[in-house]
């Protein structure tokens, strides 16, 4: 582990010694490797908390704190950030984030195209019968209703959320294939703006799935400007990741330039290995635009295979109108001739996920919603087909309609040599993609993608320890500064006074994930000590059970 020090941060790390209290502060980290999230060169020095608040950073040796803990030879950082977390269950059910905090994740971000809030009496009533494994009340409406709640009920991580594109498309239209009406459209916009002023991040979009493939450019554009009104950004699954890759790159471009808005695509990723060479097609029209001064980012998760659903791998006209009615077409006999064709053709339409993983053999049950079906739980789509005698087109429509649900699927779709080379990238973040889980009770009713357990050791480890890919200092910028800068975050991402005192300690030595597809509920280990807001949440690898987490809100917000 290095410990250069750079000399002109020593002198300012000299100086806070000028300013310390009288009083101890609450608690020093000494002598770790400080990598104060800026990517600069770490140096050896200690890190004083009071409170909530980072009080001071650098060589405190004549400074006493209530609390000291010994970081030597281990990595003094911010905490980490989930640039795409679905948390948004897990965390009602388990509130500790075992499996995130364990890797040194301190903020959650949602909003992926869907939202928890706001919502209206039928959307509520859809989502309590959509609940699989996790049951839950919903006793709120709001997306910053939401938000509060889960604090109330106490959370070890800090939580944010974009508010869902989809979500405003389904309050006003519901799940119909066509354009919203002039009085539709306002009050999607007027939903945004509530949103933003709770504190929402920006609009988020996913759209290869219904209803929000439904939604053109310029719909998109008018939400977009609303966020942009307030601050915040646009942050998308794009149209497409496969055939239409480059394509969708650019309407994300088009909608950057014309709401005024940064943007940043989800999961930067190029699917299907006909696809895999325009990565750096991509690549390239990213860093023009940048250099254009477009503010254009993106976040990606550690691993080759997505995770989504059967609905994927589906034409969406049939799945307008929803779950209910998706189901009862797949029953008609000529409805299911036509899907079964689709599901083979390629087409630059639409994104099918099952012809970009190449075979039935590379697509991975891994959660269904009905009891009799989790016997099925970690087969491929091809095994279940040969067990039942049928094709694996008909299988996958059978079981959307046995399991009253999408179908929890993992696809394997990317190259290893494009997630290598988006790794070194500068302007890509980290997101997990995924719930934060614990190997225990009703998690383990299901085979979740490992990148829930170990996106983030996973980086560290593998591809900063091992393959060398970049250095520890820009990964953890890119893992705290880059995300909390593009979000326009108040106080948090650096090390720095006056920062809240996210702030994880590590073994970089050790940092390493065990999760697999095979077994996949199993936690990274190396990370020691984990704070949030101030308040310590892992002891020496264990959890405290201690929940400090807090709602983290975007410029926008307004104090209600």
């Amino acid at each position: 582990m290095s410990t250069r020090i750079n000399p002109r941060l020593f002198c300012c790390m000299a100086a806070t010694t000028a300013i310390l209290q009288a009083e101890p502060f609450s608690l020093i980290i000494r002598n770790g490797t400080i990598y104060d999230g800026g990517g600069g060169a770490p140096f050896v020095g200690d890190v004083a908390i009071n409170g909530d608040t980072i009080a001071a950073v650098g060589s405190l040796r004549d400074a006493r704190g209530r609390k000291e803990v010994n970081a030597a030879s281990l990595a003094v950082a911010p905490g980490f950030i989930n640039m795409l977390s679905w948390a948004t269950e897990s965390l009602i059910h388990e509130g500790r984030s075992p499996s995130d905090i364990r890797q040194g994740v301190t903020l959650e971000i949602f909003g992926e195209g869907e939202s928890l809030g706001p919502l209206n009496a039928q959307m509520k009533r859809e989502m309590q019968e959509a609940q699989a494994d996790i049951k839950y009340p919903i006793r709120w409406t709001t997306l910053g209703q939401y938000l509060e709640l889960l604090v109330r009920r106490g959370v070890s991580c800090n939580v944010a959320s974009f508010v869902g594109a989809t979500t405003v498309r389904i309050h006003e239209i519901g799940y119909a294939n066509r354009p919203p009406t002039v009085a539709e459209l306002a009050r999607m916009k007027e939903l945004v703006r509530q949103a933003m002023e709770q504190g929402a991040l920006g609009v988020g979009s996913s759209l290869i799935y219904a209803p929000a493939f439904y939604a053109k450019t310029d719909e998109l554009i008018a939400l977009a400007k609303v966020a942009s009104e307030h601050g915040g950004i646009y942050i998308s699954h794009l149209r497409s990741e496969g055939n239409s890759f480059l394509e969708a790159l650019d309407e994300l471009i088009t909608i950057s330039r014309a709401a005024n808005i940064p943007a940043e695509i989800y999961h930067l990723k190029a699917a299907g290995e006909a696809n895999w060479n325009k990565m750096d097609e991509a690549i390239r029209k990213v860093e023009d635009a940048r250099a254009a001064g477009l503010k254009i980012t993106a976040d990606m998760y550690t691993y080759t295979a997505g995770a989504t659903g059967l609905d994927a791998a589906m034409p969406p006209w049939v799945q307008e109108g929803g779950y209910k009615a998706w189901a009862k077409r797949l029953k008609i006999p000529e409805i299911r001739e036509r899907v079964k064709k689709e599901m083979v053709t390629p087409t630059r339409e639409w994104e099918s996920l099952y012809l970009a993983a190449g075979s039935p053999e590379k697509v991975l049950l891994v959660g269904f919603k009905n009891p009799e079906l989790k016997p099925l739980t970690g087969k491929t789509l091809s095994q279940v087909a040969a067990l039942r005698g049928k094709s694996p087109e008909e299988t996958a429509m059978d079981l959307v309609i046995e399991d009253g649900s999408r179908v929890g699927t993992v696809y394997f779709l990317m190259s290893e040599d494009n997630v290598r080379k988006q790794v070194k990238l500068p302007w890509v973040s980290f997101g997990s993609d995924a719930a934060s889980l614990a190997p225990e009770g009703v998690f383990l009713k299901a085979n979740p993608h490992p990148r829930a357990y170990g996106n983030f050791a996973r980086l560290l480890g593998k591809y900063v320890r091992e393959e060398r890919l970049i250095s520890l200092e820009e990964a953890i910028r890119r893992l705290t500064s880059l995300p909390a800068e593009s979000l326009k975050l108040d106080r948090r991402g650096r090390l720095k006074p006056g920062y809240f005192a996210d702030v994880v300690v590590f073994d970089p030595r050790k940092i390493q994930d065990h999760a697999t597809f095979e077994k996949p509920h199993q936690f990274s280990t190396g990370m020691v000590h984990v704070f949030v807001n101030g308040t310590q949440v892992l002891r020496d690898g264990n959890h405290t059970g201690a929940r400090p987490g807090r709602v983290v809100r975007g410029p926008g917000w307004k104090r209600q």
